[in-house]
């Protein structure tokens, strides 16, 4: 007779491979729900979910400007990623960067009147149901949530480089922008 876990059930895989199957299952769920996310962004926008994410956190900083490191901490990426995404939206014209006022070794970043005209018809990022859901947990959940996907990452050997944010290479090409002009070059 077989262990109890090695067993297959008649109404799914086997015990063992169950709870496997349910962690795939959620990552696949919410890798759905950011592809269909960042697609209908570029449907609609012409942005990336990545860049749309962006966007909407530059407009709720309310004509504060952000620095890159604020705007990491406000989209939970690193300053690296973040960066790449904020000066395609430079680039677009729909983020401006300035010095600020107060201090001029500060640069900062803000929606311009275009990006805001943009966010009146984009859809809202997963990433914000995401960060909410997250956010709702009890903090021991959310910290002994993090620990094991540490863990599953260390064991399961996957990049331990920086994670780009979703569905944003810093190498592929940058898409149209909205006003329906093409990138002067591939970055």
């Amino acid at each position: 007779m077989n262990p109890p876990e090695q067993s297959k059930s008649r109404t799914g895989p086997r015990r063992a491979t169950a709870p496997a199957q349910r962690v795939l299952d959620h990552f696949r769920r919410i890798v759905q729900a950011l592809r269909i996310s960042s697609r209908a962004a570029q449907s609609r926008t012409g942005l990336s979910g990545a860049q749309l994410f962006v966007l909407q956190k530059l407009a709720a900083s309310r004509n504060r400007g952000l620095s890159v490191n604020e705007l990491a901490d406000q989209t939970l990426t690193h300053q690296s990623s973040v960066s790449v995404v904020a000066a395609r939206l430079v680039q677009q014209g729909l983020v401006s960067r300035r010095r600020s006022a107060g201090d001029a070794r500060r640069l900062e970043l803000s929606a311009t009147p275009a990006g805001l005209a943009i966010l009146r018809k984009s859809p809202k990022a997963a990433q914000e149901g995401l960060i909410d859901g997250f956010s709702r947990m009890p903090e021991s959940d959310r910290i002994q949530l993090a620990g094991l996907l540490d863990q599953l990452v260390e064991l399961a050997g996957l990049s331990t480089q920086q994670a780009e944010m979703f569905f944003e290479s810093q190498t592929a090409a940058k898409p149209q922008s909205a006003q329906g002009k093409k990138p002067r070059n591939g970055t």
